[in-house]
């Protein structure tokens, strides 16, 4: 009986207090596209991913019933950072639809103009309204439309609290008139959140060398992970040895709340039930970790997981050095990256896979037609044939006495070729050792990609090189040697196909550089760089985020500086969140079934060429 009556008065208060729309809301998942489109059109920074937030406390002064029930505690609010642009998950706050689409809208807007290091939140959001309003007239009805919506729904301070009211009038008057309030009087309390502003403050999570590391030294524990769409905030914390510490004296039925942290370890058995502790994550504003000897551990796992010398890949120099950009300093930082060629070691001659037969045969039989046809050269000091139109004339002007020479009489048959010259880059990184299906994983699906590639090209004539790349950081980038344009494609050739294998990283910046240092060398009228990827850039150290989209990008602008084309196949399925900032809206395709990659690769190239 109590827990129904207590089901009922929660479920009465509850609704009292409901100052959301649920019924009128919009989610970012269905305004994605539309805003990132609209940020990019208006000048945002390209390289920018949409992402949502997370909500946070406000500590904000809250109505008796939000109080009785417990919620209106946190908020969603806008803010952007050096990576991400970042919006509500979903935005309910009016009642109707249109005005919650139009307050993404509007945040797009805002968050697209300069974030000036040190400004006050006050002042920043008054100076960004006051440019969006002179630039873009259109969008003042769509703004006071907003204003007024919000402005009916904010709560009113009590008479009794002067401070709040002044703070909560200066907040009103600059909502109504942007820039006319120039600072925002203080209070004991922090104002009511402003939806149609960006983030007072932030979140500032870890940082991101102490995140690398701690992925580095788990990546090799092998243990079950549940991710989150949304990003989380947290902290380190430097875990410390307890024991000895002394006894605790207080008695524990004394203590009503406990809102510290207590650095206790908690064993992670396989059967955990990661369910539950991903809801408790989500309640959780500040996520604390620390690293403790079962991280170490991992790392020494990991280390120990790498090949001995005895048993890599052959290193056939001692490696160049390359630059790399830093997008911060906008420069590029010379001999940064180490990238060595390599050469399977165990890798003998091999035939085509059974099971690719029919296929080769058919795509061989396709790209046969791309071929050029054989002609006739005439004119020539030797040949198969003699030219009759030559000698005719020649015997001619001999006849009536006109001084003539014999060169050119003869004719000869030649192949055509076209002066097309190929590098496929293919990601070797860790990653491809995922499985596609029951059957098959990444790389092997990357394996019989560079089959019929391969197979598909040695029947038009066009030179072609195949290179793979993975890297542990910047020293060493690993560079696999498949095939170079001085080799025919024969039984070694397949055999260091068959050979290839899953490695580390995805350092694509250095792996582009190089491939455009071999690529500009080879003297074709037209160079296709071509990579093969499975996801974004990333590696252990910095080269992750935004940092190895910048790198990349530069990369891919080097090269076409050099005259080369370079283009992207990829089977990440979220590619269309970053591809278009590195190889521009033409420059790349996604392949949406991993298993067609082998097929759709050569008819992608002869698209390309044709």
């Amino acid at each position: 009986m109590e827990e129904r009556v207590g089901e009922l008065w929660h479920r009465l208060i509850t609704r009292a207090a409901q100052s959301r729309y649920p019924e009128a809301a919009v989610t970012l998942q269905q305004v994605n596209t539309r805003v990132s489109i609209l940020f990019r059109a208006l000048g945002g920074d390209v390289g920018l991913q949409v992402e949502a937030a997370h909500a946070t406390e406000h500590a904000a002064r809250r109505s008796l019933l939000h109080r009785i029930a417990g919620d209106n505690k946190k908020a969603e609010l806008a803010w952007r950072d050096e990576q991400y642009l970042r919006l509500p998950a979903v935005i309910d706050c009016f009642s109707t639809t249109q005005l919650n689409r139009d307050l993404y809208r509007w945040l797009v807007v805002l968050a697209v103009g300069k974030q000036l290091e040190d400004e006050p939140w006050f002042s920043r959001n008054q100076r960004l309204t006051c440019e969006v309003l002179e630039h873009y007239p259109s969008i003042r009805p769509l703004y006071q439309r907003l204003v007024s919506a919000h402005l009916a729904q904010r709560l009113q301070p009590p008479s009794h609290q002067p401070l709040e009211l002044a703070q909560e009038s200066a907040i009103r008057q600059a909502l109504l008139e942007p820039g006319s309030i120039e600072h925002l009087p203080q209070a004991h309390r922090p104002p009511h959140p402003v939806p149609l502003w960006l983030h007072p403050c932030p979140p500032v999570s870890m940082s991101r060398q102490q995140n690398r590391d701690n992925r580095e030294s788990s990546s090799g524990g092998g243990s079950k992970a549940l991710e989150s769409e949304t990003k989380r905030l947290a902290e380190e914390s430097d875990k410390k040895e307890t024991k000895g510490r002394g006894l605790v004296t207080i008695r524990m039925e004394n203590i009503f709340t406990w809102g510290g942290f207590l650095k206790l370890d908690r064993d992670a058995e396989e059967n955990e039930d990661l369910e539950s502790a991903a809801d408790a994550a989500q309640d959780m504003d500040l996520i604390t970790i620390s690293r403790d000897a079962r991280g170490a551990a991992g790392k020494l796992r990991f280390d120990l997981d790498l090949p001995a010398a005895a048993e890599d890949d052959l290193v056939l120099h001692e490696g160049f050095l390359l630059p790399e950009w830093d997008f911060k300093k906008r420069q590029l930082i010379p001999d940064l990256c180490r990238v060595v060629p390599m050469l399977a070691a165990d890798a003998g001659s091999s035939t085509l896979p059974s099971h690719l037969y029919r296929t080769a045969k058919k795509l061989r039989a396709q790209f046969q037609y791309l071929a050029p046809s054989r002609k006739w050269y005439k004119g020539q000091q030797d040949g198969s044939e003699i030219d009759l139109d030559a000698y005719l004339r020649f015997a001619t002007d001999r006849i009536a006495g006109h001084a003539s020479t014999d060169n050119g009489l003869y004719r000869l048959l030649k192949a055509g070729s076209r002066d097309l010259a190929c590098l496929l880059l293919a990601d070797l990184s860790l990653s491809t050792d995922t499985w596609v299906d029951n059957h098959a994983r990444v790389i092997d699906v990357i394996r019989d990609s560079l089959f019929l590639f391969s197979e598909s090209l040695s029947a038009t004539g066009d030179a072609f090189a195949i290179y793979g790349f993975s890297s542990r950081k910047r020293d060493p980038v690993r560079f696999h040697q498949i095939k170079r344009f001085d080799e025919h494609y024969n039984g070694a050739i397949r055999g260091r196909i068959q050979a290839i294998k899953p490695g580390y990283y995805t350092r694509m910046g250095a792996a582009i550089r190089h491939s455009t240092s071999i690529l500009k060398e080879h003297q074709s009228e037209r160079r296709l760089l071509m990579i093969l990827s499975d996801g974004k850039p990333n590696d252990l150290d910095k080269y992750e985020g935004r940092y190895g989209i910048e790198d990349t990008r530069e990369a891919v602008r080097e090269a076409r500086a050099e005259g080369l084309e370079p283009f992207c196949v990829t089977i990440d399925s979220k590619a269309n969140d970053y591809l278009p900032h590195l190889f521009g809206s033409t420059g790349y395709v996604v392949i949406r079934k991993p298993s067609e990659l082998p097929r759709e690769l050569p008819r992608l190239y002869a698209k390309l060429t044709s």
